[in-house]
C-alpha cells in the first residue's frame, strides 16, 4: 500500500469488524484521529492511522480499557517495536490454545474409549498465570498473589473439579440464553446466584475480600464479558455474536441490583 493511500471510514469499519460510530468515538476521545476529513464531512484514514487502529484492537483483545490503551500508545514511540510485542503475545496465545486443543482432544478420546483420565495431563495450556499483569493492573498485586497461592495449593483432582464447575456453569448459561428466557426470570437469576457464589469462592477477588465491593465487581465483570471477546467466547450461543454474553451481563446486573 502507498504511503499516501487513504480509506473511507465505512471501509475501515467493515474491514476491522467494528462500526463507524466506534471510530468516530475514538476520534472524539483523542484515541484515533482520521488522517483528514473531506469537504463532505467523511473521515479518511491513511497507513499510519490503520497501524494505530490495529494496535488499539490488539490491546482491546488483551482486555485493556480505552484510557489504558491511550496510555500505552502514548508511551510507545516505535510502532514496529510495539507490534513486535503484540506479535509475541499472539504467538504465545496460539501455542497455548494449541496445547488446550490437544489436551481436550485427549480427554474426549479417553472418555469415549473408557480409558482412565490422567489428571496431570488434562490442564496443559490452562495457564492461569497468563493474566498475571492484567489482574495486578485491575485489582492489585495482592489479589493475584492470593489467587495464585490458592490455585497452586489445590490437588490435581481439586483442579479438575474446579474446571468442571466452570464448564457446567458456562454450559448452563449458554443453554439458558438459547432458550430465550428473560435475564430477570427465575431460572436466569438462579444462574446468576451460582455465578456470584463462584466468584466469591476465588480468593483474592473483590468478591471474596471482606468488605469488598461485590456489586461493583459483578457489574464490571458483566460488562467485560460483552466488551472482551476472550471472556465473551465462554458464553457464545449458536446464534453467534455477543448475544450469550449480553444475556449473562443483563442477568448479573438484575441479580446485583436486587441482591447485592
Amino acid at each position: 500500500m502507498n504511503d499516501d493511500e487513504e480509506w473511507p471510514i465505512q471501509q475501515i469499519a467493515r474491514l476491522a469488524g467494528t462500526t463507524s460510530r466506534t471510530l468516530r468515538h475514538y476520534d472524539d476521545i483523542g484515541l484515533l484521529a482520521p488522517s483528514r476529513i473531506g469537504h463532505n464531512g467523511y473521515r479518511y484514514y491513511d497507513q499510519s492511522a490503520l497501524v494505530r487502529l490495529q494496535r488499539i484492537l490488539l490491546l482491546r483483545e488483551l482486555g485493556l480499557g480505552l484510557p489504558q490503551i491511550a496510555e500505552v500508545l502514548g508511551r510507545e514511540a516505535s510502532e514496529a517495536h510495539a507490534l513486535e510485542s503484540h506479535l509475541a503475545w499472539l504467538r504465545q496465545e496460539q501455542g497455548r490454545l494449541a496445547r488446550q486443543i490437544t489436551s481436550v482432544e485427549n480427554t474426549i478420546t479417553a472418555l469415549k474409549g473408557g480409558e482412565r483420565l490422567m489428571a496431570e495431563n488434562m490442564f496443559d495450556g490452562f495457564d492461569h498465570t497468563q493474566y498475571k499483569e492484567e489482574v495486578e493492573e485491575r485489582w492489585g498485586g495482592e489479589a493475584y498473589a492470593r489467587s495464585d497461592s490458592w490455585w497452586r495449593s489445590m490437588s490435581a483432582d481439586d483442579k479438575a473439579a474446579w474446571q468442571q464447575r466452570v464448564t457446567d456453569l458456562g454450559r448452563d448459561w449458554v443453554a439458558a440464553a438459547e432458550r430465550g428466557i428473560a435475564p430477570d426470570s427465575e431460572d436466569a437469576q438462579a444462574l446468576a446466584a451460582r455465578h456470584v457464589d463462584w466468584l466469591k469462592s476465588v480468593p483474592g477477588t473483590p468478591a471474596a475480600a471482606p468488605g469488598g465491593d461485590v456489586k461493583g465487581y459483578v457489574l464490571g465483570l458483566g460488562e467485560m464479558y460483552v466488551a472482551d471477546p476472550r471472556f465473551g467466547a465462554n458464553y457464545a450461543t449458536a446464534a453467534g455474536g455477543s448475544t450469550g454474553a449480553e444475556f449473562v451481563r443483563d442477568a448479573l446486573r438484575s441479580y446485583a441490583e436486587n441482591n447485592l
